[in-house]
């Protein structure tokens, strides 16, 4: 398989939507539908509206299957870029408004979209992590355990609780580097 090819499930399922599998479409629902609503969620700080953008994401994609382009990453991402978009339209939308002296709230509403792309970044690279990292960090910050209650309750040495929490939050930090309001978060591929 070439290097640039997309995973066998992507393209079986861009060929059944495409044929109007409701069928495929339950099954991406059922596997995307916690990413897209909680990405949505942390973006726009409402469930309603969350729930909205997640059926306007998949209403999108049973509409729309051939615009997914596998060049650009898995369905998985395009998913996650179209969420995104979407919560960022949302976002603008309530905030088209004037203000008290007829201007709009650009500066508010541009902290507001940077603040929930770096939010959705960050849950982007959390999730992505692999599963040791993402529990070591559950437990030092969630959980509130220190590294060597993080490693005792991991199994692991000090040594390498201390080394996963540290990769842990070197991959958090890049959540914010770099951020403009038209940035999508990383392996999102250039925005449809």
């Amino acid at each position: 398989m070439a290097k640039d090819a997309p995973p066998r499930w992507d393209r079986r399922m861009q060929q059944r939507l495409t044929r109007g599998e409701a069928a495929a479409l339950g099954e991406l629902y059922d596997r995307f539908a916690a990413l897209v609503h909680s990405q949505a969620h942390r973006m726009l700080d409402d469930e309603d509206a969350a729930d909205q953008v997640t059926r306007e994401v998949f209403g999108y994609v049973w509409e729309n299957p051939d615009v997914y382009d596998p060049k650009h990453g898995s369905m998985r991402s395009w998913v996650a870029r179209l969420t995104h978009r979407l919560s960022v339209q949302r976002l603008r939308g309530e905030q088209a408004g004037p203000d008290a002296d007829g201007r709009l709230e650009d500066e508010d509403l541009e902290h507001r979209v940077l603040k929930a792309t770096a939010a959705a970044r960050a849950d982007y690279i959390v999730a992505s992590m692999p599963a040791p990292l993402r529990a070591a960090l559950q437990l030092a910050y969630v959980q509130r355990r220190d590294y060597r209650q993080a490693a005792a309750d991991l199994g692991v040495t000090g040594d390498e609780a201390r080394r996963r929490l540290r990769l842990g939050l070197q991959l958090l930090s890049t959540a914010n580097t770099g951020q403009s309001a038209g940035t999508a978060p990383p392996g999102y591929g250039p925005t449809p």
